[in-house]
C-alpha cells in the first residue's frame, strides 16, 4: 500500500469545516425541512403510569377543521411487518414495541393516539379533544423491588424481569473473601437522568410512488433505513434516509423509537409528508432515560492493600420499553467492574427490571456504573484501611507494561496506559501540594477535597454492526475530491475528521476535499455514531479506499513525467519527481488525463478516479483509558459544591484533530458533572415524573463548570492510524471523580456517600444524619 510521505493535516488543529454553516444559521435540521402539502403530527399521551385503556373517542378531534387523521393502535398495527434493530442483532431478547399503547398504558407519556393536521397548532388543539377513558392500575415504580411486586409491567415477563445473569459467588471467590484481611462492601445507587440534546427528536416521512423518504434527527441513517424497510416490508432500495445536521444525540438517537415508528406507519397511509417534532416537555417525559441502577459492590484486600477479589450484584431499571436492548450494556457493567486494576478473581450478577417509567435508551457510556461503583468503593476502602486513595490505586493499577492481558471476567485489555495517565493527571494537579492545602483549609474551617476516577473503555468495533465501515472517494475532473461516508455526526465533527483523513491519505491539499454524509441513497453502509467508533472506523475505510486512488495517481504521474513510480512524490495535490521539484503535474491535470485521455493511460490503469472500499475491524474492541481528577469545596452550611479544578489525563491514541478530541472530552465531562451534582429524572410514588421542565430538571451551566484541563498520553492501538475512540469517556469518568472529591471534603465529618445526585439538600441531610448519630 502506497502512503503519503508526510502527514500534513492529521494531528493538527484544523478549523472545523462545518462551523461556517452552523455558526451563521445555515444549518439544516429536521425542523427546517418543508415538503409540499406537509402535515404535522402530535401525540396524545397517557397521564397515568399504568392503566387499562377502556375506550378512545376521536370523533371530536376528527371534526376539527384542519385535522386529517387520528390514529390509535389498531389503525397502525396492521402495517407492522418486522421490528428488529441491526444494532441488537437477530438473537437479542427484546419486546414488541407497539407504536401506540394498545390495551394498557405503561408510563406517564406513553403515546396513545396520533393526530395529523395541517399544522402543529391545530394538531395540539386536536390532541386535547381526544377522549380517553382509563382504568388506573397500581404502577410498578421502584425498580429495586419490582421483582417482588404482584403487579406486572408486561404480563409476558414474570417478576418484571427483562433479563438476569449470574448468581451467588463461586466457591473459590467466596473463600477468598472469607480469608481476606480487609473486605469492603458498599451499596451504591445512581439516579435516572437523560441525554438532553439541544435538538429534540424528530423526523419527516414522505411516502411517494412506492418509496419512503425520511429526514431524520439520527446518529445512524443506515440503521434508520434498514429498520424502516423491515418495519414497512419494503426493499431497502425503496427507503431513503437523509440526515443533515443533528443537534446532539449522546446515544439517544441511535435507533428509531416508538413515536418514529408511528409516524412512519402513518405516512404510509397519507398523501403528503408528515413531520413530527418533539417539544421539550415531551422529550423529558418520553424520549428515554439512562443510568438508574444500583449495585452491592465488594472488594477483598490483603494486609498490604493488594486486591484479591471483586464482585458486584447489579440491578438496573429498564423502564417500560427499553430501546435498544439493554442486555449488552447491562452485562458489560459486571464484566468491566474490575477496571484497570490487577484483580485475580471477580464475579458479578445482573438483573434488569421493568417498571412503569420511561424506557431505558442508550446513553454516553451506558456501562458507566462499573466505574462509579468501583471508584467510589476504592475511596471507601482507602478510608477504612487508612491508606491514601492515590496510594491504594498505585498498589493495584495496571500499567502499559502489564498489557496485553484479560481481566478475570475475560475482557481482553491491550494498548492502554492506566497508570501512566493516572500519574500524568496527578502531576498536573500537584497532588502532594493539594493535600497540604487541604490541611490548611480544614484548619480554617473550609472543606475541600480531591477525587479521582481511572477507567478503561472499550471503543470501536464492539458489535458486528459497528465493526464495518465503507467509503467512496471520487476525484472530479477538476481535481476536487468528494469523499462519501455514512456519517451520523451529531456534534462530533465527522465532517472535519473525514476531510483531514482523506487529504492525508491521498496527499492532496485539504482545501480540495469535500465530504458528503448522511444520505443513504449515495453513501456506503456504515453504523454511524455510537460506541466511540467513528474516527477509527472512518480512518480505516478512507485508508482502504484512498490507497487504490493514490496508486493510480502515482502511476499516471509517473507515466506523464517519464519517471519510475517509486520516484514520484505527491504532496499538496501536485506530483513531482524526487529531486526535481520545479517539474510536476497537478491533480487537476492527472484527473483530466484519467477521464478524458484514457488512451494515454499507462498499461493496467483504468480510466476515472473513483473508488469504493470497506474496512472491517479485525478486533472486537480498541481500548482507550483516562483518569479524571476533581477538586472541590463544599459549603457545610448550604450544601453547595464548587468545583475548583477538573483535570483529565486521556489516552485515545494519536489524535486526528486535537480540538475535536478535546471538545468531546469537555462535553462528556460536563455531562458527568451534571450527573454527579444536578441532573435527576425523578418520579413520585405513583409514577408521575416531577422533573419535566428545566425549572425542575437541573443542568450544569457555564457558571458552575470550571475550565477543564487536559493532558494527553498517546499509546497507539492496533487499529488504523493507531486511533481509539474518545466519544464516551468524559461522561464515564467525571461523575465518580466529582463524587469522590465531595466525599473526601466531607471525610472529617464521617460522611459516606452512597447515592446520587449530590444536591445541596442531600449533602445537608447527610451531615445532619451524621450529627444525629453522634448526638
Amino acid at each position: 500500500m502506497t502512503r503519503p510521505s508526510i502527514s500534513a493535516y492529521v494531528g493538527t488543529r484544523i478549523k472545523r469545516v462545518e462551523d461556517p454553516r452552523l455558526l451563521t444559521g445555515a444549518g439544516m435540521f429536521v425542523d427546517d425541512v418543508t415538503r409540499p402539502g406537509m402535515l404535522h403530527a402530535c401525540f396524545v399521551r397517557s397521564p397515568f403510569a399504568r392503566a387499562r385503556i377502556v375506550d378512545i373517542d376521536v370523533s371530536e378531534a376528527l371534526a376539527l377543521d384542519g385535522v386529517h387523521a387520528v390514529y390509535v393502535a389498531a389503525d397502525l398495527a396492521p402495517g407492522i411487518h418486522e421490528q428488529t434493530y441491526a444494532l441488537d442483532g437477530p438473537y437479542m431478547p427484546s419486546l414488541n414495541w407497539p407504536p401506540l399503547a394498545e390495551d394498557e398504558v405503561r408510563f406517564v407519556g406513553d403515546p396513545v393516539a396520533l393526530v395529523v393536521a395541517d399544522d402543529r397548532y391545530i394538531a395540539e388543539d386536536a390532541v386535547e379533544l381526544v377522549a380517553v377513558d382509563y382504568d388506573p392500575l397500581t404502577p410498578v415504580v421502584d425498580y429495586t423491588t419490582a421483582d417482588r411486586s404482584d403487579d406486572l409491567v408486561h404480563a409476558a415477563h414474570p417478576a418484571n424481569i427483562a433479563a438476569a445473569m449470574g448468581g451467588p459467588l463461586p466457591d473459590e471467590l467466596a473463600k477468598t473473601f472469607d480469608a481476606a484481611a480487609h473486605v469492603v462492601t458498599r451499596t451504591i445507587h445512581q439516579q435516572a437522568y437523560i441525554a438532553v440534546p439541544m435538538e429534540t427528536r424528530g423526523l419527516v416521512a414522505e411516502w411517494s410512488a412506492g418509496e419512503m423518504t425520511v429526514w431524520a434527527s439520527t446518529q445512524s441513517p443506515h440503521e434508520v433505513r434498514g429498520f424502516t424497510a423491515r418495519l414497512l416490508g419494503l426493499d431497502e432500495h425503496s427507503v431513503r434516509v437523509i440526515m443533515r445536521d443533528t443537534g446532539g444525540g449522546f446515544g439517544q438517537k441511535v435507533v428509531p423509537q416508538r413515536e418514529d415508528i408511528a409516524v412512519l406507519l402513518a405516512a404510509r397511509k397519507l398523501p403528503a409528508a408528515v413531520k413530527w417534532i418533539e417539544d421539550r416537555q415531551e422529550h423529558m417525559m418520553s424520549a428515554g432515560m439512562a443510568r438508574q441502577e444500583c449495585g452491592d459492590a465488594r472488594f477483598a484486600f490483603d494486609a498490604d492493600g493488594k486486591l484479591l477479589g471483586a464482585s458486584i450484584d447489579h440491578v438496573q431499571n429498564v423502564g417500560a420499553y427499553p430501546i435498544p436492548s439493554p442486555v449488552t450494556s447491562g452485562a458489560v457493567v459486571g464484566m468491566l467492574f474490575p477496571g484497570p486494576y490487577r484483580v485475580p478473581a471477580a464475579a458479578f450478577s445482573m438483573k434488569l427490571t421493568y417498571t412503569n417509567t420511561v424506557g431505558r435508551v442508550a446513553y454516553r457510556g451506558p456501562w458507566q456504573f462499573e466505574s462509579l461503583a468501583r471508584e467510589m468503593l476504592l475511596d471507601v476502602a482507602a478510608r477504612q484501611m487508612d491508606i491514601d486513595p492515590v496510594e491504594l490505586r498505585r498498589r493495584n493499577m495496571l500499567s502499559a507494561s502489564d498489557l496485553p492481558l484479560a481481566n478475570p471476567l475475560g475482557m481482553p485489555y491491550n494498548d492502554s496506559t492506566p497508570l501512566e495517565t493516572f500519574e500524568h493527571a496527578l502531576s498536573i494537579l500537584d497532588y502532594d501540594a493539594f493535600r497540604q492545602e487541604q490541611e490548611r483549609a480544614r484548619a480554617e474551617g473550609r472543606y475541600i477535597g480531591v477525587g479521582t476516577c481511572t477507567y478503561i473503555e472499550p471503543t470501536t468495533g464492539a458489535t458486528p454492526f459497528h465493526s464495518t465501515e465503507g467509503a467512496t472517494i471520487r476525484i472530479e475532473p477538476s481535481g476536487k475530491v468528494n469523499v462519501y461516508v455514512a456519517g451520523g455526526s451529531t456534534g462530533n465533527s465527522l465532517e472535519t475528521s473525514t476531510v483531514q483523513l482523506t487529504a492525508d491519505a491521498l496527499g492532496v491539499d485539504i482545501s480540495d476535499v469535500h465530504t458528503i454524509q448522511g444520505d443513504t441513497a449515495i453513501t456506503p453502509f456504515g453504523a454511524g455514531t455510537g460506541g466511540s467508533r467513528s474516527g477509527s472506523m472512518i480512518a480505516g475505510a478512507v485508508r482502504e479506499t484512498a490507497s487504490v486512488l493514490r496508486d493510480r495517481i502515482l502511476a499516471i504521474a509517473a507515466h506523464k513525467l517519464e519517471a519510475a513510480v517509486e520516484d514520484i512524490e505527491f504532496v499538496g495535490s501536485r506530483a513531482t519527481v524526487r529531486g526535481v521539484p520545479s517539474v510536476g503535474v497537478t491533480l487537476k491535470e492527472i484527473a483530466e488525463i484519467s477521464y478524458f485521455q484514457a488512451e494515454t493511460l499507462p498499461a493496467g490503469v483504468p480510466p476515472g478516479l473513483e473508488s469504493s472500499g470497506r474496512y472491517h475491524s479485525p478486533s472486537m474492541m480498541l481500548w482507550a483509558n483516562a483518569t479524571h481528577v476533581c477538586t472541590c469545596e463544599v459549603d457545610i452550611e448550604t450544601g453547595a459544591v464548587k468545583i475548583l479544578r477538573f483535570i483529565v489525563g486521556e489516552d485515545c491514541g494519536p489524535m486526528i484533530n486535537p480540538d475535536i478530541v478535546e471538545g468531546q472530552i469537555y462535553g462528556g465531562t460536563v455531562q458527568g458533572i451534571g450527573g454527579a451534582l444536578y441532573e435527576h429524572l425523578s418520579y413520585d410514588d405513583d409514577g408521575n415524573p416531577v422533573t419535566t421542565t428545566f425549572m425542575d430538571y437541573l443542568l450544569p451551566t457555564t457558571d458552575t463548570v470550571p475550565d477543564i484541563e487536559i493532558g494527553h498520553v498517546e499509546s497507539p492501538s492496533a487499529g488504523p492510524g493507531g486511533y481509539k475512540g474518545v466519544g464516551e469517556g468524559g461522561a464515564i469518568g467525571a461523575s465518580p471523580a466529582v463524587v469522590n472529591a465531595v466525599a473526601d471534603a466531607l471525610a472529617p465529618f464521617g460522611v459516606e456517600v452512597s447515592s446520587l445526585p449530590l444536591s445541596p439538600a442531600t449533602i445537608i441531610k447527610m451531615l445532619d444524619e451524621v450529627q444525629a448519630v453522634k448526638a
